[in-house]
């Protein structure tokens, strides 16, 4: 088996289409609507066939309340893999996010957290074998 898909609940997609493509430079990979219904994903620039994360409208109020709950609590809706998580960092801060967690050492890793403008936190986690 094989993850191809993955969501995140967000509260306006064209909005985060933006920040997930122009601030943390993934590639959009489709957007087609029927109706009230988009079908949103973007993929990572580096491996655009690979996993693709659907940016879901969040119009559910159980998932409303259970975003609300993980973001209160400082828990990231979505977790990116880095081999450079202090340049990447420096980079999408550059582009205007809001970190709430500068790069800091856990064991095992290096991580950081942002806030993706549409009520998710995200962590950028850099392995310490990957660490350069």
């Amino acid at each position: 088996m094989k993850i191809k898909l993955t969501s995140v609940y967000v509260d306006e997609q064209d909005k985060a289409l933006r920040f997930y493509t122009e601030v943390l430079g993934f590639a959009k990979k489709a957007d087609f609507s029927q109706g009230p219904f988009r079908w949103l994903t973007v993929a990572s620039a580096e491996e655009p066939d690979g996993t693709e994360l659907q940016l879901a409208l969040n119009n559910n109020p159980a998932a409303q309340a259970y975003q609300q709950a993980m973001f209160q609590q400082g828990q990231p809706g979505a977790m990116f893999y880095t081999d450079n998580v202090k340049g990447d960092y420096e980079r999408i801060k550059a582009r205007g996010a809001k970190f709430t967690m500068p790069p800091t050492d856990v064991p095992g890793a290096t991580i950081a957290r942002l806030n993706d403008t549409c009520g998710n936190l995200i962590q950028l986690t850099q392995l310490a074998r990957h660490s350069r």
